[in-house]
């Protein structure tokens, strides 16, 4: 149910697209987004930082690509929030020495120290890599072919998820089960 959550705005988008144009898809992937947030409130009460920059962006380029009726600003909006990600995440671990996402995550997953700041540093590369790859498409390829990258380019993120789960899934200790004494 998460996953369908989580790909629904980018999928709605690219109905729209396909069956009408940027725009249209545009005005989708904004409402979709937002009834997203709405459905990740409604189940976890709360929605992320993540979140709220992700939808905030998306209804500033959003509505910048409407009212401009200028498509460069929505293609534009995935490399500002992947090179926001590396930038901050590379400033706040190396400049002010605090790891978010140790912060972030560190309640869920027990990993050692050099192991957070290694996935810190992935995650920087990574999204410097999702920040320079969309600002390529989205500059040297025709909308159409930044659309189908875009559907097609979530390759990137779930191999990237997945490498990061074989990589920490040998930190993660099973805690013993607990036995009721006799």
């Amino acid at each position: 149910m998460k996953i369908l959550i989580d790909f629904f705005p980018i999928l709605l988008f690219f109905g729209a697209f396909k069956l009408y144009d940027i725009y249209v898809g545009t005005g989708v992937l904004m409402a979709a987004t937002v009834l997203q947030m709405a459905l990740i409130y409604g189940i976890d009460r709360k929605l992320t930082a993540m979140h709220k920059i992700t939808l905030a962006l998306i209804l500033v380029f959003g509505t910048l690509t409407l009212v401009l009726h200028d498509e460069r600003f929505i293609k534009w909006k995935p490399t500002v929030l992947y090179g926001a990600l590396a930038i901050g995440l590379g400033l706040a671990v190396w400049a002010y020495k605090k790891n978010f996402l140790k912060a972030l995550l560190g309640s869920q997953l027990s990993l050692p120290e050099p192991v957070w700041m290694r996935l810190n540093a992935l995650w920087v590369g990574y999204s410097a890599f999702m920040a320079i790859v969309n600002g390529y498409v989205a500059a040297y390829f025709s909308t159409e072919a930044w659309v189908d990258f875009k559907i097609w380019g979530y390759v990137f993120p779930v191999v990237f998820l997945v490498g990061q789960g074989f990589y920490i899934s040998r930190y993660l200790t099973e805690e013993e089960p607990k036995h009721p004494s006799p």
